[in-house]
């Protein structure tokens, strides 16, 4: 059987193109949506998926209505894969039922690795290159020796509660707590 899977962006666009080349393909059913690409949860590819059978194929108009991004397109195409059922995109001409098909994705398949490997090294030269400056990764610090000394004498002080001393330096009750010298200890007004 063959499944087709039609998505445009936003309402204002038609679905219309889509389905007429889906049924042209011989598709019996059609999902269809309204969604986002970058979205994470869409509904009807997901009841399309777990519709789908051995021997099925499951086919879109293009490549980009089906995955965010080459990885999560490559991870939807081997899970199919994986379970027997066959993918095929319009546009582009690839279908994985076909020798040369699966061919063309298994290279889409290895330049997204690369590009991921790509990345990585890119990251860790950064790192490496930061460190050898003396930078630190991570989120700075929300107290500076200046607020901590100023949260100490507010606290000395007694005359603020621990709730306005951090209302005052912008931090929270775990922050004041963990910089605060204990041998003061008071007992804290809410």
């Amino acid at each position: 059987m063959r499944i087709g899977y039609a998505r445009v962006s936003t309402t204002d666009q038609s679905l219309d193109l889509q389905e007429d080349d889906l049924k042209k393909e011989g598709c019996e059913k059609i999902y269809k949506e309204v969604a986002s690409g970058a979205k994470t949860e869409r509904v009807e590819l997901k009841k399309a998926l777990e519709d789908l059978r051995k021997d099925d194929v499951l086919v879109v108009w293009k490549l980009d209505r089906l995955g965010r991004s080459l990885k999560h397109l490559i991870d939807v195409v081997t899970g199919l894969n994986d379970r027997g059922v066959g993918f095929k995109s319009l546009k582009e001409s690839i279908d994985t039922t076909t020798s040369s098909g699966k061919l063309i994705f298994h290279i889409f398949g290895a330049l997204a690795e690369f590009e991921r490997e790509i990345i990585r090294e890119r990251t860790q030269a950064g790192l490496k290159a930061a460190k050898a400056r003396g930078r630190k990764g991570g989120r700075p610090r929300k107290m500076t020796k200046k607020k901590i000394e100023m949260a100490q004498t507010l606290y000395d002080a007694d005359k603020l509660s621990v709730d306005e001393i951090c209302k005052e330096l912008g931090i929270s009750r775990g922050t004041l707590y963990r910089y605060i010298d204990w041998k003061s200890y008071r007992v804290f007004k809410k």
